[in-house]
């Protein structure tokens, strides 16, 4: 450890301060107790809200709910790994600034830690951890409510600092860095984010491996890579109940492979191709990691009052106030996505210094970021570039169990800004010829600028601006609205080309001795500054600031969840018919949902919606579903609400049951056939059956008579054996059946149903959610945090020991 003084340490105690003061000042509205109105965040509270009202009143752990989707493990909704010790250090590094200050803090101090890693000066990797954590995607992803990506964004810079640092030969301290920034970026919650830092990280391996067999020198190869891949295996370990029981989750929802025989062209082991990629960024949007409005912004874009629009509204007689509110959300957003919150703006100064970067910066650093950045854009073009897409859809393990292609500009968003001031750190201490790097930076300067200046003399030259939703509006709106799409891209490439331009003259005034490079570093963190800021407030502003009162309860509650919560048995599903009930959670909020708000719902359930009640509306199926109410719109468009009096019940006893081959015959049986009377068995489930008579006994009783999410008790009375259909959804992998305390088998029916067989006499059922990952994986995880723990306090107390041993 190098002796420490003021001056020496000074610019990292800068950095930290100027991280904290910007994450602040951004998001001001925080110091006054303002909460940010976050759409994603609001659903999650309908989502967990059965989860946390459990854990609220038990201090335990529900693992499952039955709030929505007929019922789900809580796996990736709202589960506390408290066997997780990293989740101590993770509030460490956010320095307990209010949320979502302590995001954008983490994106900044992270990417700067990966600079100081690559020797970049540190002042300029203050600038560089600017223009990484303001990448406009970063902030529009918390107004959305992403929180989980946005703090595992935060943590991949540090993850490739450490393996760095470990292939540079510092195996202890790489190791170690590897293994905590690796493990905290697991915990962070988001398996997407993580996949495409594995990605990189596949680059940056095959990039060393290649110059390792160039240099012939493997055991430093080996070495380093053993290192990491012990450190990755401790790093899972950490956070391995989470990632195991989303795995075994994993293969029965949309995610995973469909037992159904339809629609195999557009199938896959995970996602179905269309779904996977119907958020698919356009070949020619990619243009707005230069130019912000490129393709027009947001689809509810905000246009001002010297608009084309505007000027239209108030020519067509619409009042001053009418004209003015709908500027505030016009479809300026003309590209291919089905909808956007707004573009990927890596920064007109970034992408300059990203191309001078190519023709400046040598070695394996650059072939790494640029293969990197290019398999980052053409995967983000997804249904746009079927040839790649495919090939990694079939046959790249993981990658079809992820939707929204697009997020794959999240690598490029990373790899560009970090190719840019590893160039832009050799101008400034470089031997390089000082002719050179002007002949690069002109070449870059009529690369990057001239794309920009294009498009301001000529921002029609290669686009009409007409987008997918256009032929919806009036042509008098229309036209003006196409008209405001093109100003909004000639403003833009100016903006773009001005910063570029600065930043070339400041860089040329440095190189010919007309400025210091004290005030060229200040000049740099101010131009990012406010290249990036204003950009982001497009899109995340004052404005998305509510009071604290109206983000805890985010679902007032209506008319007709009144009505219904005046039933005094609460175990019965609703179906809301006034939302998309596969795209709603306000209503999981006060009931059991037929429908939910998720992205790994449960595939047999999704099938079973989508062929026998999105289309059909199989009323035999919803009484199975035991939904008691429905909510519809009236003729006045507001909320009614009607009883379905045939609801089945929580649990009944069938007449009879029906084997079918395969899950086609399975979901095509329950076309036509009484829940009540007839149980729809698959063949491979027969072994349940064998040796059983039905009996019909018309004085059966079963009632569920208590319920808690994890923990589901009826009593029964029969006088002969008999088959139980519950109204409750299959899922093996933790749910147990118990008959007076013994574990008995149970199995699947109607397709997503579970059912038993219930012996003669009076009887206690129980199902408890019991799951073996949840149990076996906290163990674990705590053993695992604890050694990461360990092992960092106690390389910090030996470092600390030596330098004291040093200045004695």
């Amino acid at each position: 450890m190098k002796n420490l003084s003021i001056k020496s340490i000074f610019p990292y105690l800068a950095a930290v301060i100027i991280f904290i003061i910007l994450s602040l000042a951004y998001l001001s509205p925080v110091l006054e107790g303002k909460k940010l109105r976050q759409d994603d965040i609001s659903r999650h509270k309908g989502m967990s809200k059965e989860i946390v009202d459990f854990r609220e009143n038990t201090g335990e752990e529900a693992l499952w709910t039955n709030s929505m989707f007929g019922g789900m493990p809580a796996y990736q909704i709202s589960v506390k790994y408290k066997g997780n010790l990293i989740q101590y250090i993770d509030d460490i590094f956010r320095l307990g600034l209010p949320h979502p200050a302590g995001l954008v803090f983490l994106y900044m101090i992270g990417f700067f830690i990966l600079l100081i890693v690559l020797k970049v000066d540190p002042w300029l990797s203050i600038a560089g951890a600017i223009a990484f954590g303001f990448s406009s995607y970063f902030f529009i992803i918390l107004e959305a409510g992403h929180n989980s990506k946005a703090h595992a964004i935060g943590y991949m810079a540090p993850v490739i600092a450490g393996v760095i640092l470990t292939y540079r030969g510092k195996y202890i301290l790489g190791g170690l860095l590897t293994l905590l920034f690796l493990a905290l970026e697991i915990q962070a919650g988001h398996p997407q984010i993580s996949y495409y830092l594995f990605l990189l990280l596949l680059i940056f391996g095959i990039v060393e491996l290649v110059g390792t067999v160039k240099s012939k020198k493997y055991l430093p190869f080996i070495k380093s890579t053993s290192i990491i891949l012990i450190a990755a295996i401790i790093a899972v370990l950490t956070h391995i109940t989470n990632l195991w029981g989303t795995y075994e989750y994993g293969k029965y929802t949309i995610r995973g492979k469909s037992e159904l025989t339809t629609d195999q062209e557009n199938r896959t082991s995970g996602l179905d191709k269309d779904y996977a990629t119907q958020w698919s960024y356009g070949v020619a949007e990619t243009g707005t990691l230069v130019i912000p409005n490129f393709h027009g912004g947001s689809s509810q874009g905000k246009l001002s009052t010297n608009s084309e629009t505007y000027k239209v509204l108030r020519n067509n007689q619409i009042s001053e106030k009418q004209a003015k509110d709908i500027i505030k959300a016009l479809p300026t957003y003309w590209g291919t996505q089905p909808f956007t919150s707004g573009p990927v703006y890596i920064g007109a100064i970034v992408v300059f210094l990203f191309v001078f970067g190519l023709f400046t910066v040598k070695g394996t650093l650059r072939w790494w970021l640029l293969a990197g950045t290019l398999l980052s854009i053409l995967l983000a073009w997804g249904k746009n570039f079927m040839p790649l897409t495919d090939f990694f859809l079939n046959y790249f393990p993981g990658y079809n169990k992820f939707r929204a292609v697009s997020m794959t500009l999240v690598i490029a968003e990373l790899t560009m800004p970090i190719l840019a001031f590893v160039a832009l750190d050799q101008i400034f201490k470089s031997d390089i010829d000082k002719k050179k790097l002007l002949n690069n930076l002109k070449l870059s300067f009529y690369i990057v600028g001239g794309f920009a200046f294009i498009f301001v003399l000529f921002p029609g030259i290669f686009f009409d601006f007409t987008g997918a939703s256009d032929a919806q509006l009036p042509e008098w709106l229309r036209s003006s609205i196409l008209e405001d799409r093109k100003t909004l891209l000639r403003m833009d490439a100016l903006r773009s080309f001005i910063f570029i331009l600065i930043i070339m003259v400041v860089l040329w005034a440095f190189l010919f001795g007309k400025l210091k490079a004290t005030y060229a570093y200040l000049i740099i963190i101010v131009l990012i500054t406010v290249d990036m800021w204003p950009v982001n407030k497009r899109y995340l502003n004052t404005e998305n600031f509510v009071s604290k009162s109206k983000i805890e309860r985010p679902y007032p509650k209506s008319a007709a969840n009144e009505l219904i919560l005046k039933d005094r048995d609460p175990n019965f599903r609703v179906l809301n018919l006034t939302v998309d009930p596969f795209a709603d959670a306000s209503t999981s909020f006060y009931h059991k949902s037929i429908g939910g708000y998720h992205g790994a719902k449960l595939r047999r359930y999704q099938e079973l919606y989508d062929h026998q009640i999105k289309g059909k509306f199989n009323i035999s199926v919803l009484n199975m579903l035991n939904t008691r109410y429905i909510i519809q719109p009236d003729d006045q468009n507001q909320a009614s609400v009607i009883p379905n009096t045939r609801a089945s019940g929580n649990a009944w006893f069938v007449e009879g049951f029906k084997y079918v081959k395969n899950a086609d015959e399975e979901l095509e049986a329950l076309s036509d056939f009484d829940p009540e009377t007839i149980a729809i068995v698959d063949e491979r489930f027969s072994k349940f059956l064998e040796g059983f008579t039905l009996g019909f006994d018309s004085v059966a009783q079963i009632q569920l008579v208590d319920y808690k999410p994890n923990h589901l008790q009826y009593q029964s009375n029969t006088v002969k054996d008999q088959l139980i259909v519950f109204s409750e959804i299959y899922y093996d992998k933790g749910w147990n059946a118990y008959v007076d305390e013994k574990l008995v088998p149970h199995f699947r029916v109607n397709y997503v149903l579970r059912a038993m067989i219930v012996p003669a006499g009076e009887h206690k059922i129980d199902f408890k959610f019991e799951p073996k990952v949840y149990r076996v994986g906290e163990k674990i995880s705590f053993a695992s945090s604890l050694l990461v723990i360990l092992l960092i306090l106690g390389y910090g107390f030996n470092e600390i020991r030596n330098y004291f041993r040093k200045e004695e």
